[in-house]
């Protein structure tokens, strides 16, 4: 993996990304030839007009970014990679036309945007038929070391097996730390030579994931090892970057202590994110606002009660605040205020909130909580008081997604499905946890482009 941004992005995806956008340039071009000696024009050269084939190339990536051609899915289904490739060229050239009004010289003529589409989905179709199987070959996997054969070590060889995984275990070492939960490890003291050993296997990483580690920590051996140059790792941080989540099962507070992350050289960053909210929520409630009241209409006819309801939330250092939605529930849904967690196929839930549940558009209004400074477009989903209480005795760490500001997407809803439970809470707040410790205005982009994805299939909502 390569670290870019402090977000890791896999090696597989890193080179389809970068070969997607060579073929995109290259149809955008091609087309443009084929265009130009229909009409009998001089098609003249690609340094003629790097505005319009680059800005072809990048809403196009974008656009495959967003509805998650890059995601486990469609790598390993050719079915499902086409269908988001559709849908992304789709989106790509929507947006390139309604940028043709604003600024006509950015993008391609109308008439060769149609031969630029179909040799796009040829051509991204085609690699992903050759280069299926080598990118989910061992060819790009990192091979590990396993020092460890309890029960974290058992989670790491669970993890290894998974299709998806981006690594591939050479060996574990029993570290003589009690009953071994992986077989196949080998007892250290049938090792002579454990920095010898790392080099026979031709290893790029060994990971510590011993039980105990007073007394089993071979650091003689690591020094050794390190100065080799094979990466050593700790098991919470390995777990960190391969599934982009913070496991609390394996984190301790001296790990969040001493690991990278939690910057406080953020200014330059926050400036950037609390002009980018002002920005985006002024546009929003002005496109939107003709949605949200036609919406609110809809809502008063089906069922009593307002429109519009007001909830607290805990949000930034815990502070409480107001967010404001549109009604999706009938408005009896919480008996004198009680906090009840939500459903699947929850019967509270009115036809028309249905919709707008899966569509997001009950949550256009908190657009005013974004404006006012109390929430952010990216960030951990503000919870509920009463549920916070609950929370905070019940899971380490929790109060520390209140170090960001809350928001209305964050990496946690983009990643895992609707939380409405102790063990959905949990496992939302890796995510959240994550988030906190490895922000930066990419990791923003990233989510708000992965959110397209969530509201076109409606996934996690309830």
């Amino acid at each position: 993996m390569i670290r870019l941004f402090k977000h890791y992005i896999p090696y597989p995806l890193l080179f389809l990304g970068l070969l997607d956008i060579i073929l995109l340039i290259a149809a955008a071009e091609v087309s443009w030839i084929v265009r130009a000696n229909q009409i009998g024009m001089n098609a003249g050269s690609i340094y003629d007009r790097p505005a319009p084939i680059v800005s072809f190339a990048v809403a196009l990536e974008f656009a495959l970014i967003a509805v998650g051609v890059y995601g486990t899915e469609a790598l390993q289904s050719l079915k499902f990679a086409a269908a988001r490739i559709l849908v992304a060229i789709s989106l790509g050239v929507i947006f390139l036309s309604i940028m043709a009004f604003i600024m006509p010289g950015i993008t391609l003529w109308r008439s060769n945007s149609l031969y630029a589409m179909i040799l796009s989905i040829v051509l991204l179709m085609t690699v992903r038929i050759m280069l299926g199987t080598v990118l989910d070959s061992n060819v790009f996997k990192r091979r590990l070391l396993i020092l460890g054969a309890g029960p974290r070590a058992n989670r790491i060889a669970m993890l290894a097996s998974k299709q998806e995984s981006g690594f591939i275990v050479s060996g574990y070492v029993d570290m003589n730390e009690g009953p071994a939960k992986v077989k196949t490890a080998i007892k250290r003291s049938e090792i002579d030579n454990l920095p010898q050993h790392v080099i026979d296997l031709e290893v790029s990483e060994v990971v510590l994931a011993l039980e105990e580690r007073r007394n089993s920590l071979p650091v003689a051996d690591l020094l050794t090892i390190k100065t080799t140059g094979v990466h050593v790792n700790d098991m919470s941080s390995f777990l960190e970057r391969e599934t982009g989540r913070v496991d609390l099962d394996s984190v301790n507070p001296s790990w969040f202590i001493f690991s990278d992350g939690f910057s406080s050289g953020r200014r330059i960053s926050t400036a950037f994110k609390r002009s980018f909210d002002i920005l985006l929520s002024l546009l929003l409630l002005l496109f939107t606002g003709p949605i949200i009241l036609a919406f609110a209409a809809l809502i008063k006819l089906e069922s009593k009660g307002g429109a519009f309801f007001k909830q607290e939330r805990v949000g930034l250092y815990g502070q409480k605040f107001y967010i404001l939605k549109l009604r999706s529930m009938r408005a009896d849904a919480e008996v004198a205020g009680q906090a009840v967690w939500a459903s699947e196929n929850d019967p509270r839930i009115t036809k028309v909130g249905s919709f707008i549940r899966k569509v997001r558009i009950d949550e256009l209004p908190q657009a005013w909580s974004v404006l006012k400074g109390e929430m952010s477009f990216v960030g951990p989903r503000p919870e509920r008081p009463q549920f916070v209480e609950d929370l905070q005795t019940k899971m380490p760490f929790y109060a520390e997604r209140h170090m960001v500001k809350p928001g209305i997407t964050g990496w946690a809803q983009i990643n895992y499905p609707y939380g409405a439970s102790i063990e959905d809470s949990r496992h939302k707040l890796e995510y959240d946890l994550y988030y906190a410790k490895n922000y930066t205005p990419f990791l923003d982009i990233l989510i708000l482009l992965q959110t397209i994805r969530v509201v076109l299939w409606s996934e996690g909502a309830r």
